[in-house]
């Protein structure tokens, strides 16, 4: 009796309910479901046909050619390389294991840099054109593979792009080394072409080096001259006294008429002496006074007469006296000893600016001499046919993509 409200209380839930043309359709009876049938082969459309056409003009075929050419009608290139430095004869001439690449590099990198820039200018290439035929050499094979040789009738400025595309120059600015590879299409070409190459930059280098020590002693040379024509123009005027004044030395003249008149002096004290003992111990008109007397006035006038001489060295108008002419000669002489030793210390500079330019000069030192090629390693056909097939493949890709982008985009 107590579970009957509970039952009561108790409710079916209520299921959903199917709206009408849900749910499986009924077969009708006698027939049987619709199968689906698979998908039939792809078949090729106009542009996938324009694709592969593009492909063939564009990247195989090129390749082919280029391949084709490169194995067939390119002739094989020879490297010669030489190495040197630019190099100072200030540089010691003892060289160590440790320093001998700095000792090479004497001549700095500046001197190297410009040989540098030589080796790719036109006036190098315009002497090796007139003294090797450089057009010539480089031209030989042009009717067999004109791809690679030069076009002999090409003009300098051509021989020039083609030379710097045949030479490659590696400078090192911290050791100052520079090396070149020239290519040629034989051994022998290659290799007389670097020892001309390198000879030419020892020319110029030579050249330059003979401008700076030529520079450096300008100045000394100047100083040299001038004091050459300063000690030949004293050396005339001194010449000219001697002749105007019959005298060599004026000095050694004064001297001597110095000693004739101390003579006389001396002579005059004598005679006076003499004469003041007869005067003492002899009668007044005794013969000796008189003859005593008048060698006492002799000599008196001897030495009037030559101080009369030594005051006036010269006759004529224009005579000068001993005192003048020492002083002019005296004068002549000190410009004379001045002019000498300027002229002297002179020389001596100019022989220290020699030494000093010389050990400044340069001069081209090779630790690779030019060498002589075995084989050939250029051109590298493998390397540049697979390039060519790589860019032509990568522009037809792109040239590809732009087309469909274009395309989907109408």
């Amino acid at each position: 009796m107590q579970n009957a409200p509970a039952q009561a209380d108790t409710k079916p839930i209520p299921l959903p309910q199917r709206k009408p043309g849900q749910g499986p359709k009924a077969v009708p009876a006698g027939k049987s479901a619709p199968v689906a049938r698979p998908a039939g082969a792809a078949r090729r459309k106009p542009r996938h046909s324009g694709l592969i056409a593009s492909f063939m003009a564009l990247v195989a075929l090129p390749t082919i050619i280029s391949g084709t050419y490169l194995g067939v009608f390119a002739v094989d290139q020879y490297t010669s390389t030489v190495g040197f430095a630019v190099k100072s004869e200030k540089s010691s001439t003892s060289i160590d294991l440790m320093g001998g690449i700095s000792q090479l590099t004497g001549g700095g990198s500046t001197d190297a840099s410009m040989v540098a820039a030589y080796l790719q200018s036109q006036d190098l290439v315009e002497k090796l054109d007139s003294e090797l035929d450089l057009r010539a050499l480089l031209s030989k094979p042009f009717k067999s593979d004109p791809v690679f040789a030069f076009n002999p009738s090409g003009s300098i400025e051509d021989l020039v792009y083609y030379w710097n595309h045949m030479v490659t120059v590696s400078f090192d600015s911290g050791t100052g080394l520079i090396e070149m590879d020239v290519q040629a299409f034989t051994p022998q070409s290659a290799q007389a072409i670097t020892q001309a190459a390198f000879k030419e930059s020892a020319r110029m280098i030579n050249e330059l080096s003979a401008i700076a020590q030529d520079d450096a002693t300008k100045s000394a040379r100047e100083e040299v001259a001038q004091a050459e024509v300063r000690l030949r123009r004293v050396r005339k005027a001194l010449a000219e006294f001697r002749n105007r004044t019959q005298i060599v030395d004026p000095s050694a003249d004064v001297t001597g008429q110095m000693g004739v008149l101390n003579s006389l002096q001396d002579q005059l004290v004598a005679a006076m002496i003499d004469l003041d003992l007869l005067q003492n111990t002899t009668r007044q008109n005794d013969p000796r006074i008189l003859e005593a007397q008048r060698k006492v006035k002799v000599i008196q006038a001897r030495m009037a007469d030559e101080r009369q001489t030594f005051g006036k060295a010269q006759d004529g108008p224009d005579a000068k006296s001993y005192a003048v002419l020492v002083g002019e000669f005296e004068s002549l002489s000190v410009d004379q000893d001045f002019a000498e030793k300027s002229y002297a210390a002179a020389l001596a500079t100019l022989d220290a600016a020699e030494a000093d330019a010389r050990q400044q000069s340069l001069y081209l030192a090779a630790y690779v001499k030019p060498t002589l090629a075995q084989s050939s390693i250029q051109p590298r056909r493998f390397l540049l046919t697979a390039l060519v097939a790589l860019f032509l493949f990568l522009g037809w890709a792109v040239l590809a993509l732009i087309y469909y982008s274009v395309r989907d985009r109408r």
